[in-house]
């Protein structure tokens, strides 16, 4: 399967990667996924991006062949090649509901690569936080006030976004805490994304909750 990726064809777009990706999990081939994983870890850097690119892609849909390689993905958020660190974010956020306790035990590493990485692993940081705090009372009292901070202080053309990949954590108890910072930051925010919040404090208030 190794053969099928963009960096094997001398192609350097995206395409044949998606495709491959579609191709493994139409078919559940767990051996290709390994090939891929195994390209992930010892291939040329261009070569483990393309494979990163299929994990992930495969993640989006069916998260249940990638998530036996949850420690695999964590370790690249050490990477200096930051093509695999938001990946791997990405991957990780695709199978945290699947994996919460494996990702939990390594938050340190997680919530590092969140605090140093680009904006797209922080726009995963806030699913892997929000996956977690949803699938573990002990996890929440950690991970949702790590949301808290984080909506307090992002760019506000984030919060509306960012708010939307945490609603799926959010429950009666710690509504009013979540509802109160998009309050606060709602001045900011321009039209658009003053829609987006008001969406989801609408949700609230007519008890509509994710999970």
């Amino acid at each position: 399967m190794i053969e099928k990726i963009a960096y094997n064809l001398g192609r350097n777009d995206e395409e044949p990667n998606v495709n491959l990706a579609i191709e493994l999990c139409e078919t559940k081939n767990l051996d290709g996924i390994k090939e891929i994983i195994n390209g992930l870890k010892n291939g040329k850097e261009q070569l483990a991006n393309d494979c990163i690119k299929v994990l992930y892609e495969i993640g989006e849909r069916n998260p249940e062949l990638i998530a036996d390689y949850v420690l695999d993905f964590i370790q690249l958020l050490k990477s200096r090649n930051n093509r695999l660190v938001w990946g791997g974010m990405t991957a990780i956020s695709r199978i945290t509901f699947l994996k919460p306790k494996e990702i939990f035990e390594n938050i340190d590493i997680i919530i590092s690569a969140y605090e140093n990485g680009s904006v797209i692993t922080k726009d995963n940081s806030i699913s892997v936080f929000a996956e977690l705090a949803k699938a573990d009372k002990h996890y929440e009292k950690i991970m949702f006030k790590k949301i808290i901070e984080h909506l307090k202080t992002c760019r506000p053309k984030e919060v509306g976004q960012h708010a939307e990949r945490a609603f799926i954590c959010i429950n009666e108890e710690n509504s009013k805490e979540f509802v109160d910072i998009l309050l606060k930051r709602r001045e900011y925010l321009s039209e658009s994304q003053k829609k987006r919040v008001d969406k989801l404090i609408k949700k609230i208030e007519n008890g509509k909750f994710n999970n």
